[in-house]
């Protein structure tokens, strides 16, 4: 394995492209050469704890099997294939029943073991193999690491995933990656450069119609941002549209994280419908997003994410109602919020928050002035303690 030569001084020059390229893309303020340099310090284990975590053990079995495959050097077992694929299938829809920071740690794990992988084969069917399973990776790390707050490390994260996904020609890939970073954007305060982002990402081929919904999700948003209300709502009412039966390998079959319903797409809709100031839009987006999360709940079915996703329409709705006036409605939407713990609370949840509690200082708001006070507290002291807290770090709130 490459970092085992690595750690012994072993290495004599760069992998093949293009690992020099996605390094030097993840680690910005250093190049392949510096971070192929021999490694300095102790190469020894940590001390194992009295308790085994099972994630730990199952760590240990892969890296066993990863030594037992070195007898085939330059032709990876087809199973060794196989349970990266698995392992980035499990990824992807991990985030429906991990918090970011855990997804943050397996991708990191997967990512490090395909990318030693690819130092091991130069068969190319293998090697197509491994590039889509670190684009997948390193998509879904791009989520993890912007709900945990970082929009710099989410972007880095999605340009190569983007690059995994040119080397392969793997247009569902590229255009979610290319989607991620028009989201990226707007958070940015570069609505211009999303809807271009957005407009890369359409015209890659194999699209279905799960990832051109989430385009026009996208797309809304970023219309949303830069005041282009008729644009805003022309994208909007397109991801709702119902498609013409189309699929492909990422969105829909691999699914999880890249998969994208229309209770999704609600939730979006009604906070783009409140940049464009249409409050009554965006509480019936907020209202029909509830319900078909509450249907979900219901039938026993509902994960984690449905939990963080029903809460990022409530603050919507909540706002929404504040706006037409209707205080005490707009006081219980958001009750619910209250009760997501804080590693659930991405950045959409403490985004939609911090608006939230900037319209409760508005003087055009009414309702009782203590009771706004209060609330406005909470939502503070809220956000404080977000997903973001776990990288000890920092997400401007809005």
């Amino acid at each position: 394995m490459t970092v085992s030569r690595w750690r012994n001084g072993g290495v004599k020059g760069l992998p093949r492209f293009p690992a020099p390229a996605v390094l030097e893309r993840m680690f910005p303020r250093l190049t392949a050469k510096d971070l192929f340099a021999p490694a300095g310090g102790s190469s020894m284990p940590p001390a194992v704890g009295s308790v085994i975590d099972e994630s730990d053990l199952v760590m240990n079995a892969r890296r066993a099997a990863e030594h037992a495959s070195d007898a085939a050097a330059g032709n990876l077992p087809d199973m060794t294939l196989d349970q990266v694929e698995d392992d980035a299938l499990a990824l992807a829809r991990a985030y429906h029943t991990h918090p970011p920071f855990a997804v943050y740690g397996m991708g990191n794990e997967l990512l490090a073991t395909v990318t030693a992988m690819l130092d091991r084969t130069q068969i190319v069917r293998q090697r197509e193999r491994l590039y889509l399973a670190a684009g997948q990776a390193s998509a879904v790390l791009a989520t993890a690491v912007f709900d945990l707050g970082s929009i710099t490390a989410a972007t880095s994260f999605a340009r190569t995933a983007a690059m995994y996904g040119e080397v392969v020609d793997h247009g569902p890939l590229r255009a979610f990656a290319h989607g991620t970073l028009g989201i990226l954007a707007y958070w940015d305060q570069r609505p211009a450069e999303a809807i271009r982002q957005v407009e890369k990402a359409q015209s890659f081929p194999g699209l279905g119609d799960t990832a051109r919904q989430r385009l026009a999700v996208i797309e809304a948003r970023a219309y949303g941002h830069l005041g282009d209300a008729n644009s805003a709502r022309l994208a909007a009412t397109a991801a709702l549209e119902p498609g013409d039966g189309k699929r492909d390998g990422l969105h829909d079959d691999v699914g999880g994280e890249f998969s994208f319903s229309r209770r999704r797409a609600l939730m979006s809709n009604a906070t783009t419908f409140l940049l464009v100031k249409d409050g009554p839009a965006a509480e019936q987006s907020a209202m029909e997003s509830i319900a078909l999360m509450r249907k979900v709940h219901d039938s026993g079915l509902s994960t984690p994410q449905e939990a963080t996703d029903l809460a990022q329409a409530a603050i919507d709705l909540s706002h929404a109602r504040l706006l037409a006036g209707e205080f005490d409605g707009a006081v219980e939407a958001v009750a619910p919020v209250f009760e997501i713990p804080k590693e659930r609370r991405v950045a959409g949840i403490t985004s939609r928050a911090g608006g939230l509690r900037r319209a409760l200082a508005s003087p055009e708001i009414s309702g009782p002035g203590p009771v706004r006070v209060e609330l406005a507290e909470r939502i503070e002291e809220y956000v404080a303690v977000g997903a973001h807290s776990q990288l000890g770090g920092t997400l401007a709130i809005g």
